[in-house]
């Protein structure tokens, strides 16, 4: 399996390749047709991919399907090989953990949103800090996935404590309020501004500029802004990185439906940034989805022995019919309901 992560890992770099060196070489600001524009390419190479899991996992290619998932019921083939995950099985898995990990890093749209207003952050930076950001979040949740995968063999009843954690955190999510939270008060940022000498001005883009008198390297505003963004991803791994282990234990599914979800992060931001307030209904939507995949990850031995191996695909049919409720109820709400025009 060493070659399979190798060989995702150097495509996965060559796309952020492609992404900053050569289609956004030029700082400019992104226009929503352009971010649906990107966006649907992200979700297609994203489901695209599946056929690569599909072929992969059925055919066995370097081992594929044959790590310990704790959501299978694993079968002995003729050899004697104990098989863990056939094409059909892991593609649905994919798919319902892609659908739940992009579901997911679309709340983070809202706290991204108000860190860029917070900072003032002109539109023609945003692009790069995103993508940095993106970067580090993709660095991050390997880790977190690479220490969860050998927490679960390790530890298997890790697997109820992950699921207690999701809906706790899903009825948080619904019972808590939207007030923004005062940055101000925030330790990273004042402890970054005690560290770090900071100039109060951007800088063409830059993170750390040279005083002109002193040489002496000074952070700029748009590196705090990256240090939240940063943070934030962590936060929201933390109840990410649980729910798609709810849906499979393999790391190659668990690790490749997360950077999927993540890599389209930035286009789907600009595309969406101005009207997520609109969904309104989108956060009690995505509790309920947390809820939902808590309670599969407690009870995931009864699911498979009461609806057979295929009990991921009624989860994955559950998990769009709740999102889709979300939309629709938004969008009802929002017509009947119009915002008021602005004075």
């Amino acid at each position: 399996m060493e070659w399979v992560y190798a060989g995702f890992i150097a495509f996965i770099l060559a796309l952020l390749v492609l992404d900053l060196g050569v289609f956004h070489r030029t700082a400019h600001v992104v226009k929503v047709r352009e971010a649906l524009r990107w966006s649907a390419v992200w979700i297609s190479l994203g489901l695209a991919f599946s056929g690569f899991i599909y072929v992969g996992y059925e055919h066995h290619w370097l081992g594929m399907g044959l790590t310990r998932d704790t959501m299978s019921t694993p079968v002995v083939a003729a050899d004697g090989t104990t098989i863990y995950n056939d094409g059909g099985s892991a593609l649905v898995k994919y798919l319902t953990g892609f659908i739940v990990e992009k579901s997911l890093a679309v709340d983070n749209i809202f706290v991204i949103a108000m860190i860029f207003g917070f900072f003032a952050v002109p539109p023609v930076y945003q692009h790069r800090v995103l993508f940095w950001g993106i970067l580090g979040a993709l660095l991050m949740r390997g880790a977190m996935i690479g220490i969860g995968a050998a927490l679960i063999a390790r530890f298997t009843w890790i697997l109820y404590v992950f699921g207690g954690f999701l809906i706790l955190t899903g009825v948080k999510m619904l019972l808590m309020r939207d007030a923004e939270p005062d940055l101000n008060e925030n330790r990273l940022i004042k402890l970054v501004r005690r560290v770090l000498p900071m100039t109060d001005q951007y800088q063409e883009g830059r993170f750390f500029v040279r005083a002109a008198r002193t040489g002496r390297l000074l952070a700029t505003p748009l590196f705090l802004a990256l240090m939240l963004v940063e943070v934030t991803d962590l936060i929201f791994a933390v109840d990410s990185i649980p729910a798609i282990f709810a849906i499979t234990t393999d790391p190659f599914l668990v690790f490749t439906s997360n950077i999927f979800a993540i890599l389209g992060l930035r286009s789907l931001y600009f595309a969406l940034a101005g009207i997520i307030e609109s969904f309104k209904y989108l956060k009690v939507a995505l509790s309920f989805v947390l809820v939902v995949i808590g309670v599969k990850m407690l009870t995931h031995s009864w699911l498979k022995a009461w609806l057979g191996d295929s009990f991921n695909f009624y989860v994955l049919g559950v998990v769009a019919a709740i999102l889709g409720a979300g939309v629709v109820a938004s969008l009802i709400a929002r017509r009947t309901h119009p915002p008021a025009p602005l004075a």
